[in-house]
């Protein structure tokens, strides 16, 4: 038998799966059924951070502060991989 660690999430990640809880319960549900989701959501919190850090980086050079520079960085990179759009209803009509 073979114990896996947990993983423990972020911000991020914690913000990621109450998100796709709500609003892609179907994505959720493929990628519980695979065993994916921890793997997904520790994916998108990585990708977040690192994209973060690059824009916030990028955005302190061009004269913004550092709050500044997050809050632009957190707008630009939040719907990438946290906020993702609400899944299609299906249709039966």
């Amino acid at each position: 038998m073979t114990a896996t660690t947990p993983i423990t999430l972020t911000q991020y990640g914690r913000m990621a799966e109450k998100h796709w809880r709500e609003f892609r319960p179907n994505m959720v549900a493929e990628m519980e059924a695979k065993g994916v989701l921890q793997e997904m959501l520790l994916e998108a919190e990585e990708k977040t951070a690192s994209e973060m850090h690059d824009l916030t980086m990028k955005f302190m050079k061009q004269g913004l502060t550092a709050q500044q520079a997050h809050d632009r960085a957190w707008e630009m990179v939040r719907e990438e991989y946290i906020l993702l759009p609400e899944e299609e209803a299906s249709q039966n009509e």
